[in-house]
């Protein structure tokens, strides 16, 4: 490998690495917390459900009327 190389690679790998989170553990967990990121979720999978639910119904609807002619 070329000296050049082997700098872009170096130059490379330190731009990738990602930071470290230092987070202080309590020991205590907050309810509240834990109740909004299972709303997030659930919203999250009622979306997906939703489109699910859509794209089906469209697919009906476009072969009911290619069978209807």
């Amino acid at each position: 490998m070329s000296a050049e190389k082997i700098i872009y690679l170096e130059q490379n790998q330190t731009v990738l690495k990602t930071p470290v989170l230092r987070v202080k553990f309590t020991g205590r967990v907050d309810i509240n917390d834990l109740l909004a990121r299972a709303r997030k979720e659930k919203e999250k999978e009622n979306k997906i459900n939703l489109v699910f639910f859509g794209l089906i119904s469209a697919l009906v609807v476009v072969v009911g009327i290619i069978l209807s002619f």
